[in-house]
């Protein structure tokens, strides 16, 4: 099962992983990003393309299905306004045995920043705003991937 979503509501992860987890998988591994609250920032902003970035994810969820065996796979990624806390994305990844889940999970992660149509604008308290920009770490764990 692949489960792939982009979605501007709140991601309620405990039903997701229990949508998830429903067939009684081996090992499990998860990823969760939330929006982190330092330097005053107040509001995280996530513009997308809708065809693009779900093809994107689609794309990356198809990639790890073939390199690894998954029993199950859920990415959820949320797009629009979020607050310090609020999740933005969910990876879930299950197989018979841990390596291929974490392993997944990892992928996954490490190439969603990279390989999806995603900006980011950040607004901080002091009324500051700026569109942020993918750094070289990020191009470098995704690199590892091939």
């Amino acid at each position: 099962m692949i489960r792939v979503a982009v979605q501007s509501a709140a991601i309620d992860v405990a039903a997701a992983l229990a949508a998830h987890d429903a067939g009684g998988h081996g090992a499990s591994a998860s990823f969760i990003g939330r929006v982190r609250g330092d330097g005053g920032l107040v509001e995280l902003f996530l513009d997308h393309h809708p065809v693009l970035t779900a093809n994107g994810l689609e794309d990356l969820a198809a990639q790890a299905g073939a390199r690894w065996r998954l029993e199950a796979l859920t990415l959820i990624h949320r797009v629009g306004a979020m607050a310090p806390g609020d999740t933005i994305v969910l990876v879930l990844a299950s197989s018979a045995h841990r390596a291929e889940a974490l392993a997944a999970c990892e992928f996954l992660i490490d190439r969603l920043k990279t390989d999806v149509m995603l900006w980011k604008r950040e607004s901080f308290a002091d009324g500051r705003s700026a569109w942020v920009e993918q750094r070289e770490t990020d191009h470098d764990r995704a690199g590892r991937w091939g």
